[in-house]
């Protein structure tokens, strides 16, 4: 039997009414009470960073200078971006500001569904005429993790780009040329940079190209349009660092930089270890994404072509998604700044662990951690910090400060090694089975 057209599911097994009014019913019941919350929440928490955007494109609109301009106290917060990303934020200065936030949501939620459908694809395809319903309740389950919560509050850009990193790498074959997407999220914000890396070290030399010829032009396009801004921004904005993107030190920030700076070392003392620990995170979480990518690849070639869907949409698939979640994990925490929100990344960390739903361990772990992500733990290690009752309370309160950079430290190593190890035993065993059954390629 030959294989169909990849992600298509069989006659027989589409979803019929009751499935997508089922689908339907979840999303409203996960999604109303964060639309709800966040867009009536007093007008001066709502949505900074969006507001931040919408200035930034009324800035170049009426030819303010884009990197001084704040927005309204009492926040007073900078744009922070290339200047390519305010080009992007002018259709948004042209709505209301009502209309301009329900827009947000609307693309956030979208985007949303498309990470989940590259993060979790084998388990939903597994469901067949019940995709839906299993879709929803992933895009559901999945808003409500504290730093995709945090996306809604603050109206930020990280499932946007997020999604497009995993279309872009995930799949076996793209509609596009390989590399564009993850280009133009460069072009908007400069730290999925890492994922040119990610092409160089599995050799994706064609996707690196594509990305570097597209950030490229799209960075050129804002030299074009915002000469003295770009000028301002590549020479000027961009080295100020923490003093545009906020406390280093502060709990939000779950890089390497934040969880060292909060153990307030002198300098260098704290630089350096900072350097350390960061060379030391990139060698390892890049070591880690290459042989699982690797793996995934050398799975790809060793199934007849007549299995070959099913394994792109099994293990396979699952290790090059667990390499592009290892990535995504290393811009946030190799980043000066890490702020929780940036940990969209766990999305694709989760759909890595479930897989298909058939191994029952790996579904237990995925489910534990997702449940940990569903709480502000930082937040909570921030208050026993406070209660100031010497070695008792600031040890552990550090660690839990700590935790969210903690974990994703772990899903490095989780993924990268238990995982990969698991996928290809996995294989190994399936492989020794079809050998002792007498089938090989010709016969499959």
């Amino acid at each position: 039997m030959r294989a169909g057209k990849e992600g298509a599911v069989p006659p027989g097994r589409r979803a019929g009414p009751v499935a997508w009014v089922a689908a339907v019913a979840i999303l409203a019941a996960t999604l109303t009470p964060i639309l709800v919350w966040w867009l009536t929440n007093p007008p001066d928490q709502r949505m900074v960073d969006l507001e931040v955007y919408r200035d930034g494109g009324r800035a170049i609109l009426r030819g303010a200078p884009l990197y001084e301009v704040l927005t309204q106290p009492p926040q007073l917060l900078p744009f922070t971006y290339p200047p390519f990303a305010s080009l992007l934020a002018v259709p948004f200065t042209v709505i209301s500001w009502r209309a301009a936030q329900w827009l947000w949501m609307a693309l956030l939620y979208l985007s949303l569904a498309v990470a989940v459908w590259y993060a979790f694809r084998p388990l939903i395809r597994r469901a067949g005429r019940w995709a839906p319903v299993v879709m929803a309740t992933l895009i559901g389950a999945s808003a409500w993790l504290m730093p995709v919560f945090d996306q809604a509050r603050f109206g930020q850009v990280g499932v946007f780009l997020m999604a497009m990193c995993l279309a872009d790498c995930v799949p076996e074959r793209t509609s596009w040329p390989r590399g564009m997407l993850v280009g133009l999220a460069v072009a908007i914000k400069l730290v999925p940079g890492v994922f040119l890396i990610y092409f160089l070290i599995t050799g994706r030399r064609e996707a690196l190209g594509n990305a570097v010829l597209t950030a490229g032009a799209a960075t050129l396009a804002g030299f074009a349009m915002l000469p003295h801004d770009s000028v301002d921004f590549w020479f000027g904005a961009l080295l100020e660092g923490g003093d545009r993107t906020g406390a280093v030190n502060g709990t939000t920030n779950q890089a390497i930089n934040g969880m060292v700076s909060r153990l307030y070392l002198p300098d260098p003392a704290g630089t350096l270890l900072w350097l350390a620990l960061a060379a030391i995170m990139a060698y390892a979480g890049f070591r880690l994404a290459r042989r699982a990518t690797l793996l995934g690849d050398e799975l790809v070639r060793a199934r007849p072509v007549s299995v070959r869907l099913d394994d792109r949409l099994g293990d396979a698939y699952t290790l090059r998604l667990a390499a592009i979640a290892i990535v995504g994990l290393l811009s946030v925490l190799l980043s000066p700044v890490g702020w929780i929100h940036h940990l969209v990344w766990m999305v694709p960390v989760l759909g890595a662990l479930m897989g298909d739903g058939a191994d029952a361990v790996r579904r237990r772990i995925a489910l534990g951690v997702w449940v940990a992500f569903l709480f502000p733990l930082p937040w909570w290690g921030a208050k026993l910090i406070s209660l100031q009752q010497g070695l008792v309370t600031k040890i552990p309160g550090k660690i839990v400060q700590d935790a969210f950079g903690l974990a994703a430290v772990g899903m490095v190593a989780l993924l990268g090694g238990w995982l990969a190890d698991r996928l290809a035993t996995a294989a190994d065993r399936t492989d020794a089975s079809r050998r002792s059954a007498g089938v090989d390629t010709l016969s499959v």
